[in-house]
């Protein structure tokens, strides 16, 4: 499903549909690159993906209409963390498969605080173009508005997309079909979208497509059977055991030790990929938090925020380099520096996600009830 919609024009038809209706608002260009880069990252599960669908066409039209490079690129490379953390997540699949964690309610506790960091991320937006960037403002007031159709003429091409995904959440936690069922059928149906808006129903087309999904399905069906196996031998070694205890034993105070394992995970983010950190730390960290009476939902929340944010910081921020493919004229410090305002909201979100654990909990319990021994 992602894979197709990845494969399609849907992230430039987000993008212009969501600029020429946020024309008129301060920064609504760079707003309108965080929601395009939010609905995309629904669709399509994956990071790298959003940040080169959305950073293709929104940086080069940042860039003309007066925005500097930092917050054209940043705003791509920061927006498209946001695949990580809303449903439906690469990395909340291998988190839940690692851990043994119910994969529709992590789904589920990451939607709110999802939405909340992109509105965190176009609040940074509203501020820099009021207070800072006064040349963009400046060209906004210049710029021709669009008119009213062609304001409503991309739309046919966005709602049947969006609607996707609410028919497809709606028959998983609905209780309509399983989650095998909803994304076959929600599969089928992109390919359906793709095929009657975009004419993209050539066999080669269509082959690139399933090749793609089918090495990414294969690269995560191998993680996650290595995570079992990982799990198992630390757990039969009583590895996890004696490091939780260990860990309980060093302070008295469990938010110094949530403090510690926050640290611990920035520092692997900045030299591992998501997916790894979750593989050889989920199964260790995690029953460090249940024993100090942590909610293991909101901890596998704050756990993927600290993995978006090693998505943006080197050496290894995979996003800063897509952004650098897409931009070779601007240097890998200029975007690093248009990216490092995100980090603090991500930064900024945790700590709202400490003081109000609601956000992430009150989803998943509304919906499908508390879990059994929380």
């Amino acid at each position: 499903m992602g894979m197709a919609v990845a494969n399609s024009p849907a992230g430039k038809d987000l993008y212009t549909g969501l600029d020429r209706w946020l024309w008129r608002v301060p920064g609504g260009l760079v707003i309108s690159n965080i929601g395009a880069c939010s609905i995309f990252a629904a669709l399509s599960g994956s990071s790298p993906a959003t940040c080169a669908a959305i950073g293709t066409m929104g940086i080069p039209e940042m860039r003309k209409r007066g925005y500097s490079d930092q917050i054209a690129t940043g705003t791509i490379a920061a927006g498209g963390t946001l695949g990580v953390l809303i449903p439906p997540s690469i990395v909340l699949i291998v988190y839940g498969m690692a851990t043994g964690t119910s994969i529709g309610r992590l789904f589920l506790a990451g939607i709110v605080p999802g939405f909340m960091l992109a509105s965190l991320f176009a609040v940074w937006a509203l501020i820099h173009s009021y207070f800072i960037d006064k040349n963009a403002a400046k060209l906004l007031r210049n710029r021709k508005p669009p008119t009213l159709r062609e304001k409503f003429e991309v739309l046919p091409r966005i709602f049947p997309f969006l609607a996707i995904i609410v028919g497809v959440l709606y028959v998983l936690y609905g209780g309509v079909a399983t989650p095998s069922e909803a994304s076959g059928v929600g599969a089928f149906l992109v390919f359906v979208m793709i095929a009657v808006v975009y004419k993209i129903y050539q066999p080669k087309k269509i082959w690139n497509i399933v090749k793609v999904s089918m090495k990414e399905s294969v690269m995560i069906m191998f993680i996650i059977a290595a995570s079992y196996l990982f799990a198992f031998t630390l757990s039969q070694l009583y590895v996890t055991q004696s490091l939780a205890q260990s860990m309980i034993e060093l302070s008295s105070n469990k938010w110094l030790i949530f403090l510690m394992v926050n640290v611990f995970l920035l520092i692997a983010g900045f030299f591992l990929p998501p997916v790894a950190v979750i593989v050889m730390t989920s199964a260790i960290l995690l029953p460090v938090i249940t024993t100090l009476g942590f909610d293991p939902y909101w901890f596998a929340i704050v756990f993927t925020i600290n993995m978006e944010i090693g998505l943006i910081t080197p050496p290894v921020g995979l996003n800063l380099y897509i952004i650098k493919g897409i931009t070779p004229d601007v240097s890998l410090s200029t975007i690093l520096r248009g990216s490092f305002p995100f980090m603090m909201m991500m930064v900024l979100s945790i700590f709202i996600l400490c003081v109000f654990p609601e956000i992430v909990t009150w989803l998943p319990d509304k919906l499908m009830g508390k879990p059994l021994g929380y």
